[in-house]
């Protein structure tokens, strides 16, 4: 990449930081970002390979944004960039919550067969198609360390168990009416996905 397109990138990250800006004054001091602006910056920090800049742009979205699910593209940049500043527990904890923002999204990634079985997508962001707009890959230069921590970390005991009782009870909330019984899957779900 040469230094004039380093250069627009930045630039174009900048115009976003200022999009986020006007949008916290426009709504009194509060972030609305209906468009999604939030969600475009790590990809930009990534394409330059800054990511220390990255680092302080995921900082600043957690005091920004914290109650923000995020989108599951936007979990594997983040897991990315972590992996690349060392911070090893972080991304892996990133890791587990990228896959259970999107089970498709690891197996696209690597170039595997997508893990499907029938269950409860009730978000937009859990569909297959979500991990067709993944631009990363594999095999690419910057992400062969990546793909091969990642692969690892996906054979791990801990991710195991922990996949496994999450594809089971998304499995059993597909069919379970609203009651005391799914209010229980829902709060193991949850905890599995902080834990």
């Amino acid at each position: 990449m040469t230094e004039k397109q380093i250069e627009r990138i930045k630039l174009k990250i900048n115009k976003y930081k200022k999009a986020l800006l006007l949008d916290k004054k426009q709504w009194g001091g509060w972030h609305r970002d209906g468009q999604g602006i939030r969600y475009l910056i790590p990809a930009l920090y990534i394409q330059i390979s800054d990511f220390k800049g990255a680092m302080r742009y995921f900082n600043w979205f957690n005091k920004n944004f914290p109650d923000d699910s995020c989108y599951p593209i936007f979990l594997f940049e983040w897991t990315f960039v972590l992996f690349k500043s060392n911070k090893l527990k972080e991304a892996e904890f990133k890791l587990h919550l990228t896959f259970f923002s999107n089970t498709y999204l690891l197996d696209k990634f690597l170039e595997k067969e997508f893990l499907d079985f029938d269950k409860n997508e009730s978000s937009n962001w859990e569909f297959k198609s979500i991990a067709e707009d993944l631009k990363y890959n594999m095999n690419d230069p910057e992400f062969i360390d990546f793909a091969n921590w990642v692969s690892g970390r996906l054979q791990t005991r801990v991710f195991l168990d922990k996949a496994n009782r999450f594809i089971e009870i998304e499995k059993l909330l597909k069919d379970k009416p609203v009651g005391a019984k799914r209010t229980k899957l829902v709060n193991e779900l949850y905890s599995i996905k902080l834990s």
